[in-house]
């Protein structure tokens, strides 16, 4: 059976977590992986490129010289698109680029994520991850602790306001609760601590 070292907030070890092995120890699909980091890139691109047709430029009502008889081609507005400062033919207009992956698909991303911090050792279990006042020290001085300061992700099984409060002002911490946390959020990250009722949690979730 795999396992995995436990550990308090003070960086000890206070013992062992037996990981499912239907989940952990299975092979990263990297195929599965790009295209799913790839469905999150493309959900968060606002699509707000935009030109203006040759219907939306301003000017143009009148006809620039009359049709026959000055020896230049004939032209009957300045909006057409070959003439400078014209409309734009097949230009982008705003648009959504979002789209959607099945959920079957989600969750195996999920399981492979989960192994690379696991195969990299960039996976931190910690028996509870709680504490008693909003001071953003103590968080620092938590993830000091479990060598986790660089772009650290924590995953929990409910949301602690104290937690959230005194994570705001720490660059590049993000606080998640197990049912909000994808693929896209696991990789993006550095280090993945994740409390051990929420890998429960998320385990069953997973498994469903």
């Amino acid at each position: 059976m795999l396992s995995a070292s436990l550990y308090d907030l003070e960086g000890k070890k206070v013992g062992k977590v037996e990981l499912d092995k239907t989940i952990f120890g299975s092979k990263v699909n990297d195929v599965l992986l790009r295209q799913t980091m790839r469905m999150y890139a493309n959900n968060k691109r606002s699509g707000c490129a935009s030109t203006k047709t040759r219907k939306e430029v301003r000017g143009g009502g009148k006809k620039p010289w009359r049709q026959k008889g000055t020896g230049r081609a004939r032209a009957s507005t300045i909006r057409s698109p070959i003439w400078t400062g014209g409309g734009v033919v097949f230009g982008p207009h705003p648009r959504s680029y979002s789209y959607k992956l099945p959920k079957k698909i989600k969750a195996l991303a999920v399981i492979s994520a989960l192994n690379v911090k696991l195969n990299n050792k960039q996976l931190v279990l910690i028996k509870e991850i709680k504490i008693d006042e909003p001071k953003t020290k103590k968080v620092v001085s938590m993830l000091s602790k479990l060598k986790a300061l660089d772009r650290p992700l924590i995953v929990t099984a409910a949301l602690d306001s104290n937690l959230k409060r005194a994570s705001r002002n720490i660059p590049g911490l993000t606080v998640k609760r197990s049912e909000d946390c994808n693929a896209y959020d696991i990789l993006r990250h550095h280090k993945l601590i994740i409390a051990e009722d929420a890998l429960n949690k998320m385990t069953s979730r997973l498994l469903q």
